[in-house]
């Protein structure tokens, strides 16, 4: 499949889930970040900009050019963004947490923030009568970098099927097909440069958890989808330790991906 078959899989996915549920809105969360910038495309392209609800959730740690990036975003798209702090119930919870928040850092702090965010998502969805959207990619959900209960909540994920490498390059495309249509590019070009991070800790960036996300979807595609050994892996010329922390991860985070939204098939 070349990126426009992707996208319009996802859309059409996307556009199916929620006609057989009997839902016409959507909410999505806008961080100002690649995935949901592609996400909300989507949307825009499966509903209609009237119909899709886009929230800015800023938190302790989130910058304000993502913020900037996420209302330019909406302008492009021609749909409606809000913002809505979570900075109050995140504090609120530090308070009750006490150490276990490890002085509001930590993993248990930095998925609080999820949480806090999915909260007002789905207060949203149950008040309106929206669908929530999901914004994960699948390079992250196969190496269990989301938050269970967090921002792997939502009833479809349209980009759920898509490796990250994929997301720019679809993202590439979704401003070259603009242009060439004579329209506004929607993605703001600082988003498709911007190193990603899910801005939960100061100076995060998510390969530096993850390593390069054009490796690592490269090992993912192998081990995935094409269903190569670990020892097949190797042979083929990967780190041998690389390879046992990828798979690892990958094995090891089965159950949470058990638990998020379904997502278009996607053939690699």
């Amino acid at each position: 499949m070349d990126r426009a078959e992707k996208y319009r899989a996802c859309v059409e996915g996307l556009a199916k889930f929620a006609r057989g549920i009997g839902m016409s809105d959507v909410v999505i969360g806008l961080s100002g970040g690649i995935d949901s910038s592609l996400a909300a495309c989507m949307c825009v392209d499966a509903f209609g900009a009237d119909h899709v609800h886009g929230y800015m959730l800023p938190g302790p740690y989130s910058s304000e050019h993502s913020l900037v990036d996420a209302q330019e975003l909406a302008l492009n798209l021609g749909m409606r963004a809000e913002r809505i702090s979570i900075d109050k119930p995140f504090s609120a919870f530090v308070d009750v947490l006490g150490e276990h928040c490890i002085m509001a850092r930590g993993l248990a702090a930095e998925n609080t923030q999820a949480r806090c965010r999915m909260v007002v998502l789905m207060a949203l969805s149950n008040a309106h009568g929206w669908m929530m959207v999901n914004t994960g990619n699948k390079s992250e959900a196969m190496m269990g970098y989301s938050t269970l209960y967090g921002d792997t909540a939502g009833a479809f994920a349209p980009i759920g099927g898509l490796y990250k490498t994929d997301v720019f390059a679809m993202s590439y495309w979704v401003n070259e097909s603009a242009r060439a249509n004579g329209m506004t590019a929607p993605i703001p070009e600082h988003v498709l440069i911007k190193p990603p991070s899910a801005e939960l800790a100061p100076d995060q960036r998510d390969e530096d958890t993850l390593g390069s996300y054009a490796e690592l979807d490269r090992l993912l595609i192998d081990y995935v989808e094409r269903g190569m050994t670990r020892e097949e892996l190797v042979a083929a010329g990967y780190d041998a330790a690389e390879v046992k922390r990828v798979t690892d991860r990958v094995d090891a985070y089965a159950f949470k991906r058990a638990l998020e939204p379904p997502f278009p098939a996607i053939a690699y």
